[in-house]
């Protein structure tokens, strides 16, 4: 018997990655999905994304479990594009009993008064405002049938400072609190809303030259090796380097289940114990005005 037995789930950002994860696992859990992704390039975003044979294998691969699935191309920046995925899976399963809201992009971007208003509208309206539609798009029909669940896919992004992508971790705080005010509004229902928040994960959105640089150092050389090496300091954890994408889907689909029945309003971290660990300045400055400024003189015992 599987956690989500007879459900019928909605993902959005399904073709690979961790929205893949997202449906298989699903689907081995017992669970009909419906499936959607762009499948085309967005305007700014300098790492490829998912095609719609990407999307196909997704279908296929939740179909050798033994379910169903439909899919749909949708923008989560277009209303109508997921009120018509989410009315086709209806149509093909009669029910709709649990959502997982993660479509999402990232970009590694200059300081947070450098970032062009094209990228600061393409990466918050895709990230935010996506889960939000798809929040819009769904909730209807779990609160008409006063049963079911949403996740949210933030990030532990989402819960700390990162530099040098402030779009993003402003979007995934964003997330955090759509979530929270939707589980208090929902609740009234019997829906429950809650969010998963995983730390570095092993999927194309890093997987590229542009991901790999975040975990070295500025100017040393990136590559899928050296990041991944780099990201077993990301986590307290023993032998955790940046985690499966279904380290993530294990957590929502529980979260989906039954037994996460009396739990909403909760951000979950997926991250190995990463935000147990102390903050480091990776950039210390030691040397300018400021350093000679605040730089303890020697000092003998007895001036203290």
């Amino acid at each position: 018997m599987g956690l989500l037995d007879g459900k019928v789930v909605f993902i959005t950002g399904a073709a690979r990655g961790q929205g893949r994860a997202h449906a298989v696992t699903a689907a081995k859990e017992g669970a009909d999905v419906i499936i959607t992704d762009i499948c085309s390039p967005v305007d700014g975003i300098r790492y490829a994304l998912a095609s719609k044979e990407d999307l196909d294998k997704t279908q296929a691969l939740v179909e050798k479990q033994g379910r169903r699935a439909v899919s749909a191309l949708a923008d989560v920046r277009d209303q109508g594009a997921l009120d018509a995925a989410v009315a086709l899976g209806l149509d093909a399963f009669g029910r709709l009993d649990a959502v997982i809201a993660n479509a999402g992009l990232w970009d590694l971007g200059p300081k947070s008064w450098e970032i062009t208003e094209q990228m600061w509208t393409t990466v918050t309206d895709v990230v935010l405002g996506g889960t939000f539609r798809t929040i819009k798009a769904t909730a209807p029909h779990l609160v008409e049938q006063r049963g079911g669940a949403i996740v949210c896919i933030a990030s532990v992004g989402g819960l700390e400072a990162t530099a040098g992508y402030t779009h993003y971790i402003t979007a995934k705080h964003g997330v955090l609190g759509l979530m929270k005010n939707t589980a208090l509004e929902i609740a009234e229902y019997n829906v429950r809303c809650n969010a998963v928040c995983p730390g570095a994960v092993d999927a194309k959105i890093w997987d590229n030259p542009m991901g790999h640089q975040l975990f070295v150092a500025p100017g040393e050389t990136a590559n899928r090796d050296v990041a991944i090496a780099a990201t077993y300091g990301y986590a307290p954890l023993a032998g955790r380097p940046a985690l499966p994408p279904n380290a993530t889907s294990n957590a929502a689909c529980w979260l989906l289940s039954d037994y996460a029945e009396h739990i909403t309003g909760v951000a979950l971290p997926v991250d190995a114990g990463h935000l147990l660990l102390p903050g480091v300045n990776f950039a210390p400055q030691t040397e300018g005005p400021e350093a000679d400024r605040y730089r303890s003189p020697a000092q003998s015992p007895d001036d203290l």
